[in-house]
């Protein structure tokens, strides 16, 4: 009785579900929803290539380092990377006497407590350092921003859809609302039109927004479009800095399947290739031949069984 009484329950539960499932199959064929005005305007990031695309992408040592001076003298005011330390610079080709003037120049410092007075604080930063917010909470980063919050940029790569190609992309794609954009959804007061951004309007202001911003310390040409693609990069490194070792890895896991495959494959056709088909004869006691000598020495020694 309880499974009868069970079985009706899936089976009631089994029937709703279909219900449910046609239901809402009929409503979105008769009523589509309405392509809202985000759907509409919202675009993909831009197709932008970078040298840590693909299973063999390496960093380029020296687009890194221009990536930094755009952080550093861009993007370093609103924005700070509480998971990078600056003795990371290191895997950037930044020697060490480097690291620590880059350190001890930083234009924000780092929160401290007095040991004297036991009061809060602020001291030089030190290579074992992480770069710190340029805010000292949230309150005063919202208050500073017309109330929007501005993001750690330590793993924006990661957490945002396109990784680096987003980043290049929202950093160049500021623009003028179009003539056919509907009045309720321009940018308001303190808002900037951007159709790379996900509801088409951010409080972030254009942070690069001429030629020659940054002066590249290797003589590159400071173009926006290069600033935006060399800060792009540099993200993608401070997001996942291991990826070289984990590509090298990887290739590494592949070679040795590969050859592991290859010998597993040798091994069947020496071993058991050639017996395939065979019927395998049982041996010892339950071999037939020896099971019927058995049986002959008991009846001849008047043992039964």
């Amino acid at each position: 009785m309880v499974r009868l009484i069970g079985a009706l329950v899936g089976l009631g539960f089994i029937l709703v579900l279909v219900i449910s499932l046609i239901t809402g199959a009929v409503s979105f064929v008769t009523e589509p929803p309405a392509e809202t005005v985000e759907h509409k305007f919202h675009k993909e990031p831009k197709d932008v290539a970078f040298s840590t695309d693909g299973p063999f992408g390496r960093f380029d040592r020296q687009q890194l380092q221009r990536g930094f001076q755009v952080y550093k003298e861009v993007c370093a005011a609103c924005h700070g990377l509480n998971l990078v330390a600056f003795r990371n610079l290191a895997d950037l080709g930044y020697e060490e006497p480097e690291i620590k003037a880059i350190a001890d120049q930083w234009q924000i410092e780092v929160p401290s407590i007095d040991p004297n007075t036991g009061e809060a604080n602020t001291r030089k930063a030190i290579p074992a350092d992480r770069f710190p917010s340029p805010y000292p909470n949230e309150v005063a980063a919202r208050a500073a921003n017309n109330n929007a919050m501005p993001p750690d940029l330590s793993l924006i790569t990661k957490a945002r859809h396109g990784g680096g190609a987003y980043i290049y992309s929202l950093l160049t794609g500021y623009q003028n609302p179009p003539a056919n954009l509907p009045p309720e959804a321009r940018p308001g007061q303190g808002l900037h039109f951007n159709p790379y951004f996900p509801n088409l309007n951010i409080a972030m202001p254009p942070p690069i927004t001429a030629d020659g911003q940054v002066t590249y310390a290797d003589g590159t040409a400071a173009t926006r479009d290069q600033m935006a693609k060399d800060v792009s990069a540099f993200l993608i490194w401070t997001a996942e800095p291991n990826l070289e070792s984990r590509h090298r890895t990887g290739i590494a896991v592949l070679f040795f399947l590969l050859i592991a495959t290859v010998l597993a494959y040798m091994a069947y056709q020496n071993i058991w290739h050639s017996n395939r088909g065979r019927t395998v004869r049982p041996e010892g006691p339950l071999d037939p031949e020896n099971q019927a000598k058995s049986k002959a020495a008991k009846r001849k020694a008047g043992i039964e069984g």
